[in-house]
């Protein structure tokens, strides 16, 4: 017998990753965005930054693997994803990427915050995702 999952509002879950510089450089082929801020040290040094930064949709993805992985889980189907990018992030920070249970505005909706955090605790990405929990999902009330 498949034991059901549960929700309610306040549920969380975290991960964290360690942003490489192959990171940065296998997400620039998969994306094909070859901006120089991301790629040459050089371009960035002479750019508000000092230093080549990560993708913010890379450092962003993070959000859809918590989300996929650990909170719903395995099976969730994202309909939407807020984004708002307040700092960069840089080769060698760790990013800690959390979800919470904010709402659920529709039978079989859960409202998600989403947020990533630097090493120094810093918002570096915050927002709001829309996601269908897996089918054997209990929605607490």
């Amino acid at each position: 017998m498949i034991k059901k999952s549960t929700l309610k509002i306040g549920d969380t879950a975290s991960i964290k990753n360690v942003i490489s510089s192959k990171m940065i450089d296998d997400f620039a082929i998969i994306s094909n965005d070859n901006n120089p801020i991301h790629l040459d040290e050089e371009y960035a040094s002479k750019t508000i930054f000092k230093k080549r930064i990560a993708h913010g949709l890379l450092v962003s993805s993070f959000i859809s693997a918590t989300i996929g992985q650990s909170l719903p889980g395995f099976g969730s189907i994202y309909l939407s994803q807020s984004l708002k990018f307040l700092a960069p992030v840089f080769i060698n920070d760790e990013i800690t990427t959390l979800i919470e249970v904010l709402a659920f505005p529709r039978v079989g909706r859960v409202l998600l915050k989403t947020e990533c955090l630097n090493q120094d605790n810093k918002i570096v990405i915050k927002g709001e995702a829309l996601v269908i929990p897996p089918k054997d999902t209990e929605l607490i009330i």
